[in-house]
């Protein structure tokens, strides 16, 4: 991506965007009950991003959302929203891929890549007790949704994920899934810090919260080890010729001197 390719800071997607994004998911979830969350949908574009090939929307749109393909309608209300989702997918694409090909040393830095997660736990503590028993205790961890989605991406295109020959490559790539694998597990840590504040109940621990932030670096490792490595290459194998007194494969019933190796 090139530096005019950079959004600018009103392109930036704001949090009347994501809120339009879960909208538009929320409609659609009343269509196909399998559409996903847009956390979910965040972790998948990461993988994406940092993947060995760059996978195109006609090929990842149908896995995330069903599409037959992705020029599809349904399960969109109209071509207007279908229009919308994707105009707002593809700035955060662009809001992620530019954050992960960032060179920062924190990620307090405002141009690291911040992925959009939520604390659900933490939402439903500030709810009064009535309510939180309806929801019940299936509740997802912090960022587990996220790590999810990354892992569901890694997991339909395996054989861009296969182990790179190089033995520290493949270790490297090893570690980095593996941190993000933790990830989709849940928070079983003490609750100690809450997102919303002092005045609200603890939700997540803080070997939670250390984890989260090794997966970002994780992510960010996987960036920049397949751009060292590059896409796989094919290999083209021959097909063996027949012997000269062998039976020509073109099925003339010739021997092979006689017809093709003649040439």
């Amino acid at each position: 991506m090139t530096t005019s390719d950079t959004p600018t800071p009103g392109e930036l997607l704001q949090p009347g965007d994501f809120d339009e994004l879960d909208a538009i998911l929320d409609d659609l979830r009343t269509r196909d009950e399998e559409i996903p969350q847009w956390e979910f949908c965040e972790g998948f574009m990461a993988a994406l991003i940092c993947g060995r090939r760059p996978i195109p929307p006609e090929e990842y749109l149908p896995v995330l959302l069903g599409l037959d393909d992705v020029a599809a309608l349904a399960p969109f209300a109209d071509a207007a929203q279908r229009e919308r989702f994707l105009a707002l997918w593809t700035r955060r694409w662009q809001e992620v891929a530019v954050a992960l090909d960032a060179e920062v040393e924190n990620l307090e830095d405002e141009a690291a890549y911040q992925p959009e997660v939520m604390d659900v736990r933490g939402a439903i503590a500030t709810l009064p007790a009535a309510e939180r028993a309806e929801l019940g205790d299936e509740v997802p961890a912090f960022a587990q949704v996220w790590a999810l989605g990354f892992m569901f991406a890694v997991e339909n295109w395996p054989e861009e994920w296969a182990p790179p020959r190089d033995k520290e490559a493949a270790q490297w790539l090893d570690e980095a899934l593996e941190t993000i694998v933790t990830m989709t597990e849940d928070d079983t840590g003490e609750p100690e810090i809450s997102p919303f504040g002092d005045d609200t109940p603890p939700s997540v621990s803080v070997e939670r919260l250390n984890a989260f932030g090794d997966a970002i670096w994780a992510v960010y490792d996987l960036r920049e080890l397949w751009r060292s490595i590059g896409p796989r290459v094919e290999t083209v194998r021959k097909q063996a010729e027949p012997g000269r007194n062998d039976l020509c494969h073109c099925g003339s019933g010739k021997k092979y001197k006689k017809c093709h190796g003649a040439t």
